[in-house]
C-alpha cells in the first residue's frame, strides 16, 4: 500500500496518474497548500523541502521498514523501478526516458512555474518577467515539439516521461501557449488524456478540491516562505 500525500496540482497529478496507470493500491492524504499543510511537522518528516507530493511504500521491494519519497521525478522513479513499469531496461530508452524526466524537472515545470506565478499570481504585473518566462515556456514547448516529431511518446513508449510532462502542459492556455502552434505536442496531450488511468486521476483531484491554491489568503503561505518554515516546532 502506498500512502500518496498529495494536492491536485501538476506535480500532484504525476504521481496520481503513475498509480492509476500501474494499478497500485494507494491511500490519498490531502495536503492543503493553501492552508499551509505542508508546513505540518509530521509532513516535514516525510516532506523536508515542504512540498507535496510525498509517499510512504509501506511494502518496499526489499521487504523492510516503510520507505518514504518526496519529490516528484524522485517518486516517479522509485515507482517505475520497484514495479518494472513505465521505465524501459534498454540501455537507451532508459537514457531517453530519464533525459527526459529531468527535462521536465529542471525546466519545464519550473519555467512553467514561473510562468503562471508573474502571468497570474503576482500582485504586481512585471511585463519583463512575464515576457521572459511566457517566451522561455514556448521555447520549452518547440523542444518538446522536435522530440516528439514521429513519436507516439516521448521515449518510445509510455513512460514516466511522459507522466511527468502531461500535467504542466494541461494549463497551457494560462501559460500563453496555442497548441495548434505545436501539432505533435497536441497529438500527444490528446492521447494521453484520454487514456482512462489519466481520467480517473485527475477526476480524483477533483473530488478534493477544484478551488485554485492561489488567493489572497494563502498568497503569504505560498509566496512567503523563508527558512522557518520549514523549521519544525518543538
Amino acid at each position: 500500500m502506498i500512502d500518496l500525500f498529495y494536492w491536485p496540482t501538476p506535480n500532484g497529478h504525476k504521481i496520481t496518474i503513475f498509480l492509476e496507470e500501474a494499478g497500485l493500491p494507494y491511500t490519498i492524504h490531502p495536503v492543503n497548500i493553501g492552508k499551509g499543510e505542508q508546513f505540518n511537522p509530521e509532513f516535514l518528516k516525510i516532506g523536508p523541502n515542504n512540498r507535496m507530493p510525498a509517499i510512504v511504500d509501506h511494502t518496499p521491494a526489499d521487504g523492510g521498514a516503510p520507505v518514504s519519497v518526496f519529490e516528484s521525478g524522485a517518486i516517479l522513479l522509485y515507482l517505475a523501478e520497484k514495479t518494472g513499469q513505465f521505465i524501459s531496461h534498454d540501455l537507451r530508452s532508459r537514457v531517453a526516458t530519464l533525459e527526459w524526466l529531468f527535462w521536465q524537472m529542471g525546466g519545464l515545470g519550473p519555467m512553467a512555474g514561473q510562468n503562471h506565478h508573474f502571468s497570474i499570481y503576482a500582485p504586481e504585473k512585471i511585463p519583463y518577467a512575464i515576457d521572459r518566462y511566457v517566451k522561455e515556456t514556448n521555447r520549452l514547448y518547440g523542444v518538446l515539439n522536435r522530440r516528439l516529431e514521429g513519436r507516439d511518446f516521448i521515449a518510445g513508449a509510455l513512460s514516466i516521461a511522459d507522466m511527468a510532462c502531461y500535467p504542466w502542459i494541461v494549463p497551457h492556455e494560462r501559460q500563453g501557449q496555442n497548441l495548434d502552434d505545436f501539432p505533435n505536442i497536441k497529438r500527444w496531450f490528446g492521447a494521453i488524456k484520454a487514456r482512462p488511468a489519466v481520467v480517473t486521476a485527475y477526476a480524483k483531484g477533483a473530488a478534493i478540491s477544484t478551488v485554485p491554491s492561489v488567493n489572497d489568503e494563502s498568497r503569504k503561505i505560498l509566496f512567503g516562505q523563508t527558512a522557518q518554515n520549514v523549521t519544525p516546532k518543538a
